[in-house]
């Protein structure tokens, strides 16, 4: 059962006290699903800078390659098609599939993003049901921290059973669901709750950085909801933790410091030096711009990475405004950013 692009610098003392787990790394390959995704990409970067062969599913032919250390198969999870032939020498899986939550939640929507992860665990616990998994060490899947109640007080650990009731806790209750199925095998089983991912490549930060780069930013609402954010680099370098230690239960993916929707606003509009004097955007506009959707932007997690951080863990981007820095300034935060952690 389940328990409750940056250039990286290594941190080398840590990597010299973990160097059993590494050395062995040249006999290892992974599966990725989501792999061309914005997750999945940094995900896949990180095995491949070990020389760790990836072998990816993809439902577009089109992006099947097959290159040195990087091989792609087909597979269609809505009807429950799988090249068999991706399991070859895996030993760990990595689950990254899942259709967009930030789309409009119509009813046909909702359901294209309730089943594009039902159908994607189904379809590889089916497929690794007909196969000897003795091989494979590990399974880590995707999760969102979205299944956390929405509340300005109160601090979640993993170990919360409580489900927010709402259209986003109904898709994180199915996906786990789900993901505890594959605890009837023999290898390890493990769900990152991801939260709020910082990257500049994709994902929500682009689309703040927006408005505030053009003068019209501002906070959502009361501004005072919490965001629990991870940069991207983190985030896939947790992934791996996860799988080079065989890490069993659940796991909040997000950094240590969370901070409220109006101290996030605030901190991009320092980094790119704009000024903020538009008072906060009403609930209802949005409400009526993007219906139902609206939800994800007044949504409010305060979530602890305190589980993963036990395990060993360490966080290369632990506050806001360094991690801001190093994403949309690279080029000045790099110096600062190698000094620490090399």
């Amino acid at each position: 059962m389940l328990n409750n692009t940056v250039k990286p610098y290594i941190n080398l003392n840590h990597l010299r006290l973990k160097s059993n787990i590494f050395t062995k790394k040249n006999s290892m390959s992974v599966l990725i699903t989501g792999a061309t995704g914005l997750i999945g990409k940094a995900v896949t970067q990180k095995f491949r800078e070990r020389d760790i062969e990836v072998h990816y599913l993809t439902t577009r032919k089109s992006k099947l390659k097959k290159v040195e250390g990087f091989q792609g198969f087909y597979w269609d999870p809505k009807n429950g098609e799988i090249d068999m032939k991706c399991f070859d020498g895996v030993t760990a899986v990595i689950n990254l599939a899942g259709a967009s939550i930030s789309q409009r939640w119509t009813k046909a929507n909702k359901k294209k993003i309730i089943r594009s992860r039902i159908d994607s665990l189904q379809t590889l616990r089916k497929a690794l049901e007909k196969l000897e998994t003795k091989s494979i060490e590990s399974f880590v899947a995707a999760s969102a921290i979205g299944i956390y109640p929405n509340s300005f007080d109160r601090y979640y650990t993993e170990d919360v059973s409580d489900v927010d009731p709402s259209f986003l806790g109904e898709v994180v209750s199915q996906w786990e669901e789900e993901i505890n199925k594959f605890s009837k095998f023999s290898f390890s089983v493990a769900a990152i709750r991801i939260g709020l991912v910082l990257s500049s490549d994709g994902g929500a930060l682009p689309a703040m950085v927006k408005p505030i780069k053009s003068y019209v930013g501002a906070a959502f609402g009361s501004g005072e909801q919490w965001q629990s954010w991870i940069h991207i680099d983190d985030l896939a370098r947790q992934f791996l933790f996860v799988v080079d230690h065989g890490l069993k239960g659940i796991y909040n993916g997000v950094a240590p410091n969370p901070v409220t929707n109006t101290k996030m606003v605030k901190e991009i509009a320092a980094v790119l030096n704009r000024p903020l004097f538009l008072p906060n955007i009403p609930k209802g506009i949005m409400q009526l711009l993007l219906g139902d959707m609206s939800y994800l932007l007044f949504a409010s997690q305060r979530v602890s990475s305190k589980k993963i951080e036990e395990e060993g863990f360490e966080f290369y981007h632990k506050n806001i405004c360094p991690a801001l820095e190093n994403i949309l300034r690279p080029e000045e935060s790099s110096d600062i950013y190698q000094k620490e952690f090399v």
